[in-house]
């Protein structure tokens, strides 16, 4: 038989392809390798197919409960604030321990829930349901952060918590830190408090470092000094369950690190002895029957470089006010403004934000600028006389049985109102090329610009100017009379050259002026704080971290022989038989000078409104080496030597050490 081309070969599986000089083969030993593959594969897959029915089906509530046992949540550990001591070490604020309630608002239950477990920590912690609700709001964008909801939290209200933990999902019990302020009231303004960080404050300290929850210092030393006193949290991570409930202990991650001491210029015993003042220049004026006398600050620092050794302001409060559940009562006075109105402000701080009519302590001022622009010599005498009228307008002098001739030395002494009226006219009638040299000199010396004292907020004052009076006085703001208010008149310059009118000084500012007579001309600034340090223990004393050095004293450029002038007259005025404070200081066992001051201002009281006298005093001691300037006034107090100088005569008692003499009752400007 004809061949076809191909030969037959029995162990083909497939037909030859013509395609492929030699086919693919399958034969039967590679069709059954296929065929236990596939049976592996198919038990495989049956074997993950029932595994997975299994821990979906039979195991899923198990494990689904172990997931939600095992959530992390990184809980902020707070760190101590640092100490504030004052210049000898002694301690005016530490911490004690206390217990903190947390919530996290992202583990609370939802619907009528959540509402439901609001409520009963508002009654458990007697905390207003609003405030607990605001906090909620005010942390919408940041569940996963703890709202602090209670400090200082009593035991019995912990323990029940606790006992009904499963009915308060989300909250936490922790120990915290609260401040003590161990001086109770002293020193209040100046050392401040702290609180939580407000929702402003952490837009603006977001990039240092600061977050929602931190506790942060709101006033005072503790504001301004706040990086060095609060520390660096820690942090430490909790297991919770799906509802926000501990399911074992803390683990720390990160140690916290305490805060810095810092150290203060204050001698605390001064700080003392300066508020019993005010209360005792409160008294004397009241028992003069100014009983509308409510008030007053005093400061007292170092001419040599602006140390503040004492800086008092009444009245005052409790800063323990804040520390705590901070009782919304007793804090009315401090938040409320028609409750801190009706008890004299006592959250304010006058030495530094309180605006006074500067009196006859600004006659100074007027001495020195007068003698540097020329319009009068040292001695050269002017009529000191009961009245001074000017174009038809009458002037008044405290004294109205004065007549006779004084030089400057004796003017100062007696405070003699009409002499420095007439110095104020000359000022009024110099050349317009000349511009307003008393306010230049003034402005020099301080005057209507802030002190650059490093705690806050504080007041710059007014020293006003025909350019001010221009800008204040406009058909907007004074639609009846302002072509005519507007204009700088002779009564402005009379008036300032006493201190008077439209003049306000802060306490701070003039303590700081006569700090400049005491040094021999040198603007100092005003400062509260010495270093910062990192306590030491029994084997090692401190570290200081950071001295603080303010800026060297300014030259004021004022001629020396014309401050030599004024500060004769100052001395003349505790110690001449016409001084208006020889009484007070004329057998005092330290030469001390100074001036009296009673200005007028418009004070508004509980059925009365109208002008009422303050009482100032400002001097320096001893005369041969001053190192110490005291500035005192109170409000509403009536003349200078009958309420002011005594009060400032106990700051000198209590820094040299004496009793002082006897005081005689005085009736001076």
């Amino acid at each position: 038989m004809a061949s076809s081309g191909l030969r037959a070969h029995p162990d083909r599986f497939l037909p030859p392809d013509p395609r492929v000089e030699e086919p693919y083969r399958l034969t039967p030993q590679t069709a059954l390798r296929v065929a236990i593959l596939g049976v592996l594969a198919l038990g495989i897959f049956a074997v993950l197919f029932l595994r997975l029915w299994a821990l979906q089906i039979l195991s899923g509530s198990h494990y689904l409960g172990e997931a939600q046992n095992n959530q992390q949540r990184a809980v902020p550990i707070e760190a101590p604030r640092g100490v504030i001591l004052d210049r000898t070490g002694r301690v005016l604020v530490t911490n004690v321990a206390g217990t903190a309630v947390s919530l996290w608002p992202a583990d609370l239950p939802k619907g009528e829930g959540r509402d439901t477990e609001i409520r009963r920590l508002a009654r458990v912690l007697r905390v207003p349901r609003k405030r607990i609700l605001a906090q909620i709001k005010e942390r919408a964008s940041d569940p996963l952060t703890p709202i602090t909801l209670q400090v200082a939290v009593h035991p019995d209200q912990v323990a029940y918590i606790l006992e009904h933990k499963d009915e308060f999902p989300g909250v936490r019990i922790s120990q915290t830190y609260l401040r003590r302020y161990k001086a109770e009231a002293l020193a209040t303004h100046l050392l401040g408090h702290v609180g939580q960080i407000s929702e402003e404050q952490v837009k603006q300290l977001r990039k240092v470092g600061y977050k929602a929850g931190d506790v942060i210092g709101q006033a005072g030393v503790e504001a301004t000094y706040d990086r060095y006193l609060r520390g660096q949290a820690g942090a430490a991570e909790l297991t919770v369950d799906s509802l926000g409930r501990p399911r074992g202990e803390l683990q720390p991650k990160v140690q916290e690190k305490p805060g810095n001491a810092v150290r203060l210029t204050i001698d605390i015993a001064l700080q003392r002895a300066a508020e019993r003042a005010i209360r005792y220049g409160i008294e004397l004026a009241r028992e003069d029957e100014q009983w509308a006398a409510n008030g007053g600050a005093i400061v007292a620092l170092d001419p040599r470089d602006g140390e503040i050794l004492a800086l008092a302001s009444n009245p005052t409060y409790r800063p323990s006010l804040y520390v705590g559940k901070g009782d919304a009562k007793r804090l009315e006075v401090l938040l409320d403004p028609a409750a801190a109105k009706k008890a004299n402000y006592p959250g304010l701080n006058r030495a530094v934000a309180g605006l006074y009519p500067a009196g006859s302590t600004f006659k100074p001022v007027t001495a020195l600028a007068a003698m540097e622009e020329g319009l009068i010599s040292p001695y050269q005498t002017l009529p000191c006389t009961g009245a001074y009228e000017v174009k038809g307008q009458i002037f008044k002098n405290w004294d109205p049985s004065v007549n006779g001739p004084m030089n400057m030395q004796t003017a100062l002494a007696a405070s003699c109102d009409t002499y420095f009226y007439r110095l104020g006219y000359y000022f009024f009638g110099l050349p317009p090329d000349r511009g307003h040299p008393l306010q230049a000199w003034a402005s020099r010396f301080g005057f209507g610009e802030s002190s650059g004292v490093d705690i806050g907020p504080e007041e710059p004052g007014l020293l006003p100017t025909p350019e001010w009076r221009q800008a204040t006085y406009t058909k907007e703001t004074d639609p009846c009379c302002w072509e005519i208010d507007r204009l700088w008149k002779p009564g402005d310059s009379i008036q300032l050259a006493i201190g008077q009118k439209d003049l306000l000084v802060t306490p701070l500012q003039m303590a700081r002026f006569y700090a400049m007579i005491a040094n021999g001309g040198k603007l100092v600034t005003p400062h509260l704080v010495a270093d910062v340090e990192e306590p030491g223990n029994r084997n090692s004393p401190a570290k200081v971290l950071r001295q603080f050095s303010p800026p060297a004293p300014r030259p004021s450029g004022v001629d020396p022989y014309a401050l030599r002038v004024v500060q004769d007259g100052l001395y003349a005025a505790t110690h001449s038989e016409y001084g208006t404070s020889t009484g007070v200081f004329g057998s005092f066992p330290v030469g001390i000078a100074g001036k009296t001051g009673t200005a007028e201002k418009v004070v508004q009281l509980p059925g009365y409104s109208g002008l009422l006298d303050q009482s100032w005093w400002c001097g320096y001691g001893p005369v041969e080496k001053p190192e110490l300037v005291v500035c005192a006034l109170i409000e509403n107090g009536g003349h200078g030597g009958t309420a002011a100088a005594p009060a400032a005569r106990k700051v000198f008692e209590q820094y040299f050490g004496t009793e002082g003499g006897y005081v005689e009752d005085v009736y001076s400007d």
